[in-house]
């Protein structure tokens, strides 16, 4: 049994349901706290946790307006489907399904508030393996939206497939020279560097769904 909302709390999530409703997007905890009339953004952080706790909404760690309001809380509005397709490494490169098979029944789903895809079309997802990535606040075992992309600007995390070996990487990409640095974010790991034309982006990154 859920515990009795505090009048506090009962506004906060009224509030943030007519602002998905008005907006389409979840509010921050800075407007949270000024539509709520709350005296601090901690105040407003402390009772978030405890209506995550109760069952009453989902918080994205890590993404900004990540409020996802559950139940009878939750306002009507459409969510994405986004396909699960497999796993890539965040360290050494592993093995993903090619773009033909990304968008089959063969592979799990995840639905998703429209804001964590940023309205981009044919978003897939893939799941961490490693922490070569981490101090870009993308761990082991988190999930990675996504779109499907053959060129990236330098500094972009792609998927970047390495055609010698035909597996996949999640790196910060940039080109050098004639050569591709995939670059991760993990001081403790280094470069993996490729010549331009053994390598191609799968995918850019618009997205992290946080599972710790």
């Amino acid at each position: 049994m859920k515990t009795k909302l505090s009048p506090k709390q009962d506004k906060m999530l009224s509030f943030i349901k007519g602002f998905l409703e008005e907006h389409q997007y979840p509010p921050t905890v800075r407007d949270i706290q000024a539509g709520c009339d709350i005296s601090s953004t901690s105040v407003v952080d402390y009772n978030l946790r405890i209506l995550q706790r109760e069952g009453y909404l989902r918080r994205f760690a890590e993404v900004s307006r990540g409020i996802e309001l559950l139940g009878s809380y939750r306002p009507k509005r459409d969510l994405v489907l986004v396909p699960i397709v497999g796993n890539i490494a965040a360290g050494e490169p592993l093995p993903i399904p090619d773009s033909d098979s990304l968008h089959t029944d063969e592979h799990d789903t995840i639905d998703l508030p429209p804001f964590l895809t940023k309205g981009k079309p044919n978003v897939f997802a893939l799941r961490v393996k490693g922490t070569s990535m981490i101090d870009a606040l993308v761990a082991d075992g988190d999930l990675v939206l996504l779109e499907p992309a053959q060129k990236a600007e330098n500094g972009e995390m792609v998927a970047a497939r390495l055609h010698d070996n035909n597996e996949v990487t999640l790196k910060h990409f940039f080109v050098e020279n004639g050569m591709v640095r995939l670059q991760p974010a993990n001081p403790l790991m280094g470069p993996i560097f490729v010549a331009a034309n053994k390598v191609s982006v799968q995918g850019r990154v618009v997205g992290v769904v946080r599972t710790v």
